[in-house]
């Protein structure tokens, strides 16, 4: 039996590539797949921006050709041998129970690894389904843009909530790469967010969850403002027919003259993070959360943008592990109450990965799914 799966094998170049059915080691598991996200980090790989974690000791540039898909939601199809997988509480697994799998890998043993600190992303060792593990060598099935993927061992899983559709589901990666609002927002505070795509909508849905006062979304295409409107941002800026200082001028005039509390630069573009320095009140905080891959330097003066100002920033190079259940029960308790369903646009199956990396570079699109197996409930 063979394994159907979408791969980029270089820039801009895409196939449908059959690969053999894997048979799991000892600790390893196979995952059928439900959806697996495509994401801004999948965008910037099809277009060849490929440089990540730059500065780290891990720096690389993605390994393809690759299967890409590490936001990846599926059920245990198998399980090698040995002691069975656990769940985030320490309760076996099994085949058939339904899970949203880590994307990264880490060693355990390096220093950021033991610390008790530091981000896991950090680790020194790091693997990243869908980025570092190449689709060339066996068991090659190292992405969720695929019928089936092989989990390796020390891979941590997070039992989805019975209830939560796999579709809302996937966006669990996303939601947990929101935790720099977790040390940021206040009760009442107003949060800005700088580029409303799938990230930015969920640092919406988050800093509500958190309390937020008041929200501002700010993008250059007006089908995401018409999605952020619904996730409660009051104000929202169209930077397509706004200069950077008339909102600035807007935010302050909504704010008291101050600026927001915590905004959150979630565009993925480098050139937004000196407009977030500039949204931000003095002794605010700006979360920078976009920048996945190396685009380059922009100019920031120190003192006169963050000294000071007083203006803490916040670097998040990815999601925590300490995010995912919690986020998978938040996903579940609001979905009645927040338009998660928004946040999703599309659903396309494996011949037509291709064609929607280029559309999810357009208003058209939002959170894209991929289903390698069909639609699922």
């Amino acid at each position: 039996m063979s394994v159907r799966a979408a791969v980029i094998e270089a820039p801009g170049r895409f196939a449908v590539e059959s690969f053999p059915d894997p048979d799991p080691g000892p600790g390893a598991l196979v995952l059928r797949m439900h959806y697996s996200g495509i994401c801004g980090t999948d965008k910037h790989t099809w277009r060849g921006e490929s440089i990540q974690y730059a500065g780290t000791d891990h720096e690389r540039d993605a390994a393809y050709p690759l299967i890409c898909g590490h936001e990846n939601v599926g059920v245990i199809e198998a399980v090698g041998p040995g002691d069975p997988p656990l769940d985030e509480l320490g309760t076996p697994l099994a085949v058939g129970d339904r899970v949203v799998p880590a994307p990264n890998l880490t060693c355990g043993r390096c220093r950021f690894c033991l610390d008790g600190v530091s981000p896991y992303y950090l680790c020194t060792a790091l693997h990243d389904y869908g980025n570092s593990l190449t689709c060339a060598d066996p068991p090659h099935l190292f992405g969720g843009w695929s019928e089936l993927m092989y989990l390796l061992p020390g891979t941590r899983l997070f039992r989805v909530p019975d209830g939560l559709p796999s579709r809302i589901a996937a966006l669990t990666e996303v939601m947990a790469v929101t935790h720099g609002l977790d040390a940021a927002v206040g009760f009442g505070d107003t949060v800005l967010v700088l580029g409303v795509g799938p990230l930015g909508l969920m640092h919406l849905a988050k800093a509500e969850m958190l309390g937020a006062g008041r929200l501002i979304a700010v993008d250059v295409l007006p089908e995401r403002l018409e999605h952020a409107r619904a996730f409660g941002a009051g104000l929202v800026l169209a930077a397509a027919a706004t200069s950077a200082n008339e909102r600035r001028e807007a935010v302050r005039d909504a704010t008291g003259g101050l600026g927001a509390d915590v905004v959150a630069d979630c565009s993925g573009r480098a050139e937004t993070f000196p407009e977030a320095l500039g949204l931000v009140r003095p002794g605010g905080t700006v979360i920078e959360a976009g920048a996945f891959v190396d685009l380059g330097p922009v100019p920031v003066n120190p003192n006169r943008d963050v000294c000071s100002p007083g203006v803490t920033i916040l670097g998040i190079g990815g999601e925590v592990l300490p995010q995912y259940a919690p986020a998978l029960r938040m996903l579940a308790r609001h979905m009645e109450r927040l338009p998660f369903e928004r946040a999703i646009t599309h659903h396309v199956e494996l011949a037509a990965v291709g064609e929607a990396l280029e559309t999810a570079q357009t208003g058209a699109a939002m959170k894209m799914l991929v289903a390698p197996n069909g639609p699922v409930a």
